[in-house]
């Protein structure tokens, strides 16, 4: 299991449809994908759970992942919520 702990940049301003933008980021591995604040643990790949999520800039969030690619996956998460890809 690999846990990462990031600060959202401004998403929306990089990306058209940045929700599902970043389940399609998601759903390219194997692995699990759970994305978690103070309040919510979601998966993400689930568009709806992202969604209730609401990832916004400057909210702090926990990029949890296990799995075969969970390294690849984690970074993948992080390169997309910092704006980094």
């Amino acid at each position: 299991m690999s846990k990462q702990e990031v600060q959202i940049e401004d998403i929306a301003d990089r990306y058209e449809n940045p929700i599902a933008e970043l389940v399609r980021v998601a759903c390219q591995f194997s692995s699990t994908i759970m994305l978690a604040d103070d309040e919510h643990r979601v998966n993400a790949k689930s568009i709806m759970g992202i969604m209730a999520f609401a990832p916004a800039g400057g909210k702090s969030v926990s990029i949890e992942t296990s799995g075969e690619d969970e390294d690849m996956a984690a970074q993948a998460m992080a390169n997309f919520l910092l704006c980094t890809e």
